[in-house]
């Protein structure tokens, strides 16, 4: 550091005899988050997050993406450029950085409020759009000042700001586990439903379980005097119940529907148990 500099900046330390540490470190960090960004997408078209209800909302996880894929570039290259002896290629690669990963927390937040509007029910998607609008309206206030800094030559201040926006950004990625954890449950949440389904329906189910959204399933344990994995053939009457048992009389009701219930027949003697 020159001057009167007493506050290092990132880069004073990290392009230094750190500087292979620093590149792989960065390399690795924003890698394995644009991995993230592809595995949101990815889960999404699976269904195994709530998925997208326009071509508008993939639009804006793809160029989201593409900014995430962007803004990693700038910082790999700018560990490699390092500000002692590439100092104004570094200051370009900062920026693109910088931008890189703001435009892509525009759009994927962008995609999550629309999101929001069509899955009100989520409440983790109207809680990861807030953190999301957070980190950007902090970020942007952050490098703005950082730049200004720079440019009046307050350097101190500004390697306190190139701290503080770096810790912003931290958050910002750990803000990711969240947006996973629906799919996390959905998986454990079908896996229970299917193993219970099969251990009542018994062996030989596994090729006829069909699980629904509403809960519902074709298997015998809806259906009296239904032989093992049998289909339902019992006639659907109008209220959207199925009839009772083969063999036995049903009585139609006053709004002429046949009920459900059986004709009452002669009670049984009684017996103690």
């Amino acid at each position: 550091m020159e001057g009167r500099r007493h506050i290092a900046f990132i880069s004073d330390i990290g392009g230094q005899t750190l500087q292979p540490m620093f590149i792989a470190m960065s390399a690795v960090t924003v890698v394995t988050f644009d991995i993230a960004f592809i595995a949101e997408r990815y889960l999404r078209h699976a269904g195994k997050l709530a998925p997208n209800t326009s071509v508008w909302q993939k639009v804006y996880s793809g160029i989201s993406t593409i900014a995430a894929i962007v803004g990693a570039v700038g910082l790999i290259l700018l560990t490699i450029y390092n500000n002692q002896y590439h100092s104004r290629m570094h200051n370009i690669c900062l920026g693109v950085f910088i931008i890189g990963y703001i435009v892509s927390a525009i759009f994927i937040c962008w995609e999550y409020q629309r999101l929001g509007i069509h899955y009100r029910q989520h409440s983790i998607l109207r809680i990861s759009f807030w953190i999301k609008l957070a980190f950007i309206i902090a970020e942007i206030c952050l490098c703005v000042a950082f730049g200004v800094l720079q440019l009046y030559d307050h350097y101190n201040v500004a390697a306190v700001f190139e701290w503080v926006i770096a810790f912003v950004y931290t958050w910002y990625v750990l803000s990711f586990f969240i947006d996973f954890l629906p799919a996390v449950r959905t998986k454990n949440h079908q896996s229970y439903q299917t193993e219970m389904q099969m251990a009542e329906e018994g062996p030989g189910t596994q090729t006829t379980y069909r699980a629904t959204h509403d809960g519902d399933a074709e298997s015998q344990q809806y259906f009296r005097g239904q032989p093992n994995g049998a289909a339902a053939t019992a006639p659907h009457v109008g209220n959207g119940y199925a009839a009772g048992e083969p063999g036995q009389n049903f009585y139609p009701n006053a709004n002429g529907y046949n009920n459900q219930y059986p004709k009452p027949e002669a009670p049984l003697p009684s017996r103690n148990f």
